[in-house]
């Protein structure tokens, strides 16, 4: 426990935050490289093929990952946000920032994918159902905070703890979307993967793709984020010691391989 809370305050200080982190970036990488080339391979030419919807539902090897970390990751804004707002902490308003990009993207993709696989199953790219409206506003939401932020990057904590409250207030959002299609009537299918209850998805073939291409998501989230929330903090703190001492350490390495 006391290991935990120190390595905790630890990644709290921007210095120790970017020099613990750096060593990450690359086995994330490389984690997603691989597993999104397995997931999509596997999907799209080895799992079979759906008796009612074809090839056409292979798409979801890419919709349903993607929905799930559009939440996922306005999550951590969110809990991050809280951070922010309350304790003031640098390092959670650049993850938090770092993140609102990347969720963004992930949105993007979950609304155009669906939109894709829509006409087909349903006979129209898009209907004002509650789980897709739902999934809209989201992409509002990720799209107000980088605004809020950019409207004051004069002064970056100001604009930090303003996108911080926007980002909070976004979090009832979450459940909207996650119950909506339980709530009204929904054209919109449930649940494909349930951890707690019985998954639409039975076939393993067709659940091992989808699993992997989540684990993909989630890693090239994780080192997307490093990267940009390194750069955040670079930003923000460059008057700071730690920052040249961080960027002479790495031109040295630069020169040293180089050299080799």
């Amino acid at each position: 426990m006391n290991r935990l809370l120190k390595f905790y305050h630890e990644l709290g200080s921007p210095p120790s935050f970017y020099r613990i982190t750096s060593h990450w970036l690359k086995p994330m990488l490389i984690l997603a490289i691989i597993f999104t080339l397995y997931g999509l391979i596997d999907g799209l030419f080895f799992a079979p093929e759906d008796y009612q919807q074809g090839d056409s539902y292979r798409i979801i090897f890419v919709h349903v990952p993607a929905a799930w970390m559009s939440m996922f990751i306005y999550a951590i804004v969110g809990i991050s946000g809280i951070m922010a707002f309350v304790w003031r902490m640098k390092v959670a308003e650049a993850v938090m920032m770092a993140s609102v990009p990347i969720g963004a993207i992930f949105t993007t993709i979950t609304l155009l994918t669906g939109m894709l696989w829509g006409k087909p199953m349903w006979g129209t790219y898009w209907d004002w159902d509650a789980r897709m409206t739902s999934e809209l506003i989201l992409l509002f939401l990720y799209i107000g905070v980088m605004g809020i932020y950019s409207a004051y990057d004069e002064d970056p904590r100001k604009a930090a703890r303003l996108a911080a409250l926007v980002a909070i207030i976004g979090l009832i959002n979450l459940p909207i979307i996650r119950y909506s299609v339980y709530w009204w009537t929904s054209i919109h299918q449930g649940s494909s993967v349930s951890l707690m209850g019985e998954s639409g998805i039975k076939d393993w073939a067709m659940l091992r793709p989808l699993l992997v291409m989540a684990l993909a998501t989630k890693f090239y989230y994780i080192h997307s984020m490093l990267c940009r929330a390194q750069s955040h903090l670079l930003k923000t703190e460059q008057d700071k010691n730690w920052v040249k001492l961080a960027l002479t350490g790495e031109r040295k390495d630069k020169t040293q391989g180089g050299n080799l």
